[in-house]
C-alpha cells in the first residue's frame, strides 16, 4: 500500500502541469495491481509499459462495476456505494476510506464555491434518501454537518417546512444552496414560487421514471422562473467516481484538479475527438486510487476550448447520478 498512500498525499498538489505525469504513474500501478483492469488490458493485448500518453490508456467500461469488484490490490472496504438502478443490476463502488472521499469532495466544492461554513445547505433528494449507500447522500450529509447551520438539512415531501427554512436561510448573511433531484425540485415548484436571485439552485439530474424527460434548456427555464434565479447549477458525479465536477451556467462543467475528460469517437472507442466534437465521455479520476481511475462512461458529451465539458445525453439507460442527462 506504500505507493497508494504516497499517491493520495499528492492529490491536492495535482494541477494541469503534472496531471498527465501522475495519471500515467497511477495507470502503471493499477494495470499491475487491479486484477479486473489487468485482465481487461491483457484481453486488449495492450502492454502497459508501452503506454506513454493519456490517449493510449485503455479505459475500463463502466459496466464492469455492475459485474465485478473493481479494486486495486486487496483490502477490506469501509463502505460500498451503490447506484440507484432501474434495470435490476446496479453498480457498486468499494470504498477504502469514506473520510478520504469526503475530504476530497469538500476540497473540490471549495475550489469552485468557497468555504462550506459560509453556506446553508438545503437538500431535496427524496429518491436518494430512500437508500443508505448513496455517495451523493454521504457527500451532502457531510456538507450539512460541516456547515454547522441549524437551517441546513434534508427534506422529503415536507415542502412547507422547506419553504419556511429556505426563506429564513435566504434572509441570513450566509449563502444558500438548494441541492435537489430534478423531479423533486419540479414537485416543489408546483406548490411554491420564489424570487431569490442570489439563491444557488443545484440540480443533480434524473427523473428516475417519476416524470417525463425534459430538455435541459426547458428544465432550467422552469427553475429560473420558479426560483427567480439568473442561472441553474449542476453537479456531475456518479457512483463509480470519487470526484465531482460542477456547472454554474449553461451546462458547462469545470473538472477539478483530480479529473480529466477525454471524448472518444462513438464508433471507435480507441480514437478521440477534437474540442467541440461530440462523442463518448471517458473520465480520468485520480481520486479513484483504490478502484480504477480510468472509466469509459456511457455519457455523450463534448469538450470546450476553455477546459470545460458538456454532457449531452447517454448511450443507453446506464445508472448515473448527479449529472444532467437531458439531451439537447
Amino acid at each position: 500500500m506504500s505507493f497508494l498512500n504516497s499517491f493520495k498525499t499528492d492529490l491536492n498538489s495535482i494541477d494541469l502541469n503534472n496531471f498527465n505525469e501522475k495519471a500515467l504513474e497511477l495507470f502503471r500501478f493499477q494495470s499491475k495491481h487491479n486484477q479486473i483492469y489487468k485482465k481487461y488490458i491483457h484481453y486488449l493485448k495492450v502492454v502497459p509499459d508501452d503506454i506513454n500518453d493519456l490517449f493510449q490508456i485503455p479505459f475500463l467500461p463502466i459496466s464492469f462495476f455492475k459485474r465485478h469488484k473493481v479494486i486495486t490490490k486487496s483490502w477490506n472496504e469501509e463502505q460500498v456505494f451503490q447506484s440507484s438502478g432501474t434495470t435490476g443490476t446496479t453498480s457498486k463502488h468499494y470504498v477504502y476510506s469514506v473520510n478520504e472521499y469526503l475530504i476530497n469532495a469538500q476540497s473540490i466544492f471549495e475550489q469552485q464555491y468557497g468555504a462550506i461554513e459560509n453556506y446553508h445547505f438545503l437538500a431535496l433528494l427524496p429518491s436518494y434518501l430512500e437508500r443508505n449507500n448513496s455517495s451523493l447522500i454521504f457527500m451532502v450529509d457531510y456538507f450539512i454537518k460541516q456547515s454547522k447551520s441549524s437551517l441546513s438539512g434534508f427534506y422529503l415531501d415536507n415542502f412547507d417546512e422547506l419553504e419556511s427554512n429556505l426563506n429564513n436561510a435566504y434572509s441570513s448573511e450566509r449563502k444558500v444552496m438548494l441541492i435537489g433531484v430534478t423531479f423533486g425540485l419540479l414537485d416543489f415548484l408546483e406548490q411554491h414560487q420564489f424570487v431569490m436571485p442570489d439563491l444557488i439552485v443545484m440540480e443533480t439530474g434524473g427523473m428516475k421514471g417519476r416524470r417525463k424527460e425534459i430538455i435541459r434548456e426547458e428544465l432550467h427555464d422552469i427553475f429560473k422562473k420558479g426560483f427567480g434565479v439568473p442561472n441553474v447549477h449542476s453537479e456531475y458525479g456518479m457512483t463509480e467516481l470519487l470526484s465531482q465536477a460542477y456547472s454554474n451556467e449553461k451546462g458547462k462543467f469545470t473538472p477539478p484538479n483530480t479529473m480529466k475528460i477525454l471524448i472518444r469517437d462513438i464508433n471507435d472507442p480507441f480514437s478521440y475527438q477534437l474540442e467541440g466534437k461530440n462523442g463518448g465521455i471517458n473520465v480520468i479520476d485520480l481520486a479513484n486510487i483504490y478502484s480504477c481511475a480510468f472509466i469509459e462512461t456511457q455519457d455523450l458529451g463534448k469538450l470546450n476550448n476553455d477546459n470545460t465539458f458538456e454532457v449531452l445525453g447517454r448511450f443507453d439507460n446506464s445508472d448515473i447520478r448527479g449529472c444532467n442527462l437531458m439531451v439537447n
